[in-house]
């Protein structure tokens, strides 16, 4: 198996889990356990800098999904996730290829 299709497979373990929460709204609400922000590649300028907020708040990495972050998470619309699990964080974080860009704090 490729490292593309480890990665996205470890984000369908995330869902099937329950260990991921999708939406601006609903990332801004958790206040403890974020391991990981997912960012959309389409996002815009401003969502970017929400995820990037979030990312301080909870320190934790950003990764930036250029193939769309819907697709991964099998859900339309989606532009920010955020992974509750700290070994699925890692294995996402670890076995991401040219589709998945850790982005460096700002």
């Amino acid at each position: 198996m490729e490292n593309k299709a480890k990665a996205l497979t470890f984000i369908g373990f995330c869902v099937r889990a329950r260990k991921i929460t999708m939406g601006t709204g609903a990332v801004d609400c958790l206040k403890k356990g974020v391991y990981l922000i997912l960012v959309c590649g389409t996002a815009s300028d401003n969502c970017m800098s929400l995820a990037k907020k979030f990312a301080r708040r909870h320190g934790c990495p950003l990764m930036l999904c250029k193939n769309g972050l819907d697709a991964a998470v099998h859900k339309d619309g989606v532009k920010i996730a955020a992974v509750r699990d700290e070994n699925l964080a890692a294995a996402i974080c670890s076995n991401a290829d040219e589709n998945f860009q850790l982005i460096p704090e700002a």
